[in-house]
C-alpha cells in the first residue's frame, strides 16, 4: 500500500509538473460558493468536490489525436482494454494506456466533434458530442474529482461537468446535460476481431508521456485500494470489479461478467423497460427493445464478419452496436441504452441501491 502511493504521488508530481495551471482558479482552491464560473452554485455537495492535485490541465487533454492502422499498433497486446467508437462510417479505438495519463479526447469524426472521456479511478468511460447550444468545444480536466470520479470542463464556459454524474454541475450551464453516442468497452484482440479495419490512437500525442508505465499501478487489482475514497461502499460486489451497468435517471441495474462466459443474450426489464443485453469474457453491451423487436428470439454469433456480434430468429445478424448488417431487417437499429462499464463502487456511490441481474 504505501508504495502504491508513493509511486502514484511520484507520478501526479510529474503530471503537475508538465502541464499548464493556475493557481488562482477554482480547480487549484477547493470549491466554494463564490468562485469564478459566474454562478454561486454547485448542485453536488461542494464539500464532496476534491482537489485531485495535478490542477486544472495539470492532466492534460488530447486535442490533436494522431490514428494508425491496426497492425502498427505493436504497444498494445490482445488483453489490453480499448474504447471503441463507430461513427460517421469512421472507426477508432482509444486504449486505456493512453486515456490513463490524459483522460480527455478532443477528435474529430467528419466534421463532427466529438470528446472522448475516461476515468481511470472509476474505469468510466463514455463519448459526447463536442458541441454546446450549437457551438463546438473542446472539454479538459478541471483537476477535480466527485466521488473519486472525473471532473471535465468544457473551454467555452469554463463550466464543470460530472462525467458518472453525466451533467454539468457547475457554470453558466449547470444542470445542462451532455449528448451521448455510443462507445465500446472491450479488449483490444475483441475489437479487432470486430473491426479489422480499426484506426487506434497513436502514442504519438505530442505530449511527453511513458505509455509503458501504469499511471495507477496496483489500483484496478486491489479492491481496498482508494486514492480518493468514496462517500461510502457497496458491499454486495468487490469494489473493483468491472461491470456494466443501464442508467435510468438516479437508478441503476448491473450486470457482471460471469453471466455472460461462453457468449450468451439475456432479455430483461428494468424500470419499465425491455432491454437486450448481449456479452462474452470480454464485452457487454445492452439495447432497449422497442415494440418492433420484442418478439424476437436473440443469439449470441461473435464472429469475424465485420462487426457481428449476435443474430435474430429471422436470420438477421446484428453488430455490437445494434445495427442489422445482414438480413431482411438490413439497415435497421436497435436503440442504445444509456450504460457505461464501471467499477461497481462507482456505480454504487452515484446510483443509489442498484440493482444486480441474478439467473434465474
Amino acid at each position: 500500500m504505501k508504495t502504491n502511493i508513493k509511486y502514484l504521488f511520484v507520478i501526479l508530481l510529474f503530471v503537475s509538473c508538465s502541464g499548464s495551471s493556475d493557481d488562482n482558479s477554482p480547480s487549484r482552491q477547493p470549491p466554494n460558493n463564490n468562485d469564478d464560473n459566474n454562478t454561486p452554485f454547485w448542485s453536488i455537495p461542494v464539500a464532496d468536490v476534491k482537489d485531485g492535485g495535478p490542477g486544472k490541465d495539470g492532466i492534460p487533454s488530447i486535442d490533436n489525436p494522431k490514428f494508425i492502422n491496426a497492425n502498427e499498433a505493436t504497444f498494445l497486446t490482445d488483453n489490453l482494454l480499448v474504447i471503441g467508437v463507430v461513427k460517421n462510417g469512421i472507426i477508432k479505438a482509444y486504449p486505456h494506456k493512453i486515456l490513463d495519463w490524459h483522460e480527455s479526447v478532443n477528435d474529430n469524426f467528419d466534421g463532427e466533434f466529438v470528446n472522448i472521456n475516461y476515468c481511470p479511478l472509476t474505469g468510466t468511460a463514455f463519448g459526447w458530442e463536442g458541441k454546446i447550444d450549437g457551438t463546438n468545444t473542446a472539454f479538459g480536466v478541471s483537476g477535480l474529482l466527485y466521488n473519486a470520479n472525473l471532473i471535465l470542463y468544457d473551454r467555452n464556459t469554463n463550466s464543470n461537468w460530472s462525467q458518472l454524474k453525466l451533467e454539468c454541475v457547475n457554470g453558466n450551464l449547470i444542470g445542462d446535460k451532455p449528448v451521448l453516442f455510443s462507445v465500446i468497452e472491450t479488449t483490444w484482440g475483441t475489437w479487432k476481431t470486430l473491426y479489422p479495419n480499426t484506426k487506434i490512437l497513436s502514442i504519438d500525442t505530442g505530449i511527453n508521456r511513458n505509455y509503458e508505465q501504469k499511471a495507477y499501478q496496483g489500483y484496478s487489482d486491489n479492491n481496498d485500494y482508494f486514492i480518493f475514497p468514496p462517500e461510502f461502499v457497496n458491499n454486495a460486489i468487490p469494489n473493483k470489479e468491472r461491470v456494466h451497468a443501464i442508467i435510468d435517471e438516479d437508478k441503476s441495474k448491473v450486470y457482471q461478467f460471469h453471466n455472460f462466459s461462453g457468449g450468451k443474450v439475456i432479455k430483461d426489464f428494468f424500470r419499465g423497460d425491455n432491454y437486450l443485453v448481449v456479452g462474452n469474457e470480454n464485452l457487454i453491451y445492452s439495447y432497449k427493445l422497442e415494440e418492433d423487436y420484442l418478439n424476437l428470439d436473440f443469439e449470441y454469433d461473435f464472429n469475424t464478419t465485420q462487426g457481428g456480434f449476435f443474430k435474430d430468429n429471422e436470420g438477421n445478424k446484428w453488430s455490437v452496436f445494434g445495427e442489422a448488417i445482414e438480413g431482411s431487417r438490413i439497415g435497421e437499429n436497435l436503440t442504445p441504452s444509456k450504460s457505461v462499464m464501471s467499477y461497481w463502487f462507482a456505480i454504487a456511490v452515484f446510483y443509489s441501491e442498484p440493482e444486480i441481474y441474478t439467473q434465474s
